[in-house]
């Protein structure tokens, strides 16, 4: 009896884990909204990533090849900050650029997931029906904003929204040098949180 009874509370949690995450879809043209910011919605935290085609600390040196600079006593000199905080750091970092290339075995595969990621933590202290949506201006583009949105149905909670500009989008417009978040319902952005570029 006890194992049926089981089953039933773990059907519905296991789908919640399962559920598919929404894919961003690209506007065509981006709409001036007019804006009333509302204290029921909040972005609580950003998380940004540039994925490059060198791991860090694998960039091309100029002539040395590795080779570090001897001081006068002829002892190598070191200008790599050797505190544990920053093996920390570096190992955090490198975790980051596995988990965005897992998976990716050819070199076609790794192109398509170089460029910038966006994690966004949000949150809605009433059910609403809202829009996440991504504006940015890419380095090539210069002034011409696009933009990039989902949208969620009855939300209420805190809730992450991600976003990505990769592969030949990144290759050919460059990456993002400034961008703004928006949380939007009913066509009016009631939580914005943008970059200190973004004018």
């Amino acid at each position: 009896m006890r194992f049926p009874i089981a089953l039933f509370v773990l059907i519905p949690l296991a789908s919640g884990f399962c559920r598919s995450t929404e894919q961003p879809r690209l506007l065509d043209r981006v709409v001036p909204l007019p804006m009333a910011l509302n204290e029921d919605f909040q972005f609580r935290k950003t998380k940004l990533y540039l994925l490059t085609e060198n791991a860090p600390g694998q960039e091309k040196s100029s002539g040395t090849d590795g080779v570090q600079g001897k001081t006068k006593g002829g002892k190598l000199s070191s200008t790599a900050p050797s505190s544990k905080s920053t093996t920390v750091q570096d190992a955090s970092i490198r975790f980051e650029r596995q988990y965005r290339l897992f998976g990716a075995v050819t070199k076609l595969d790794q192109r398509e997931r170089i460029g910038n990621y966006f994690d966004f933590l949000w949150r809605a202290r009433r059910a609403a029906d809202l829009t996440v949506r991504l504006e940015y201006r890419q380095e090539k583009l210069h002034a011409h904003v696009q933009a990039q949105e989902i949208s969620y149905s009855n939300v209420r909670g805190s809730h992450k929204t991600e976003f990505k500009v990769v592969g030949d989008d990144y290759f050919d417009d460059g990456r993002v040098t400034a961008w703004r978040c928006l949380l939007i319902e009913n066509g009016t952005i009631v939580a914005e949180t943008h970059s200190y570029m973004w004018e």
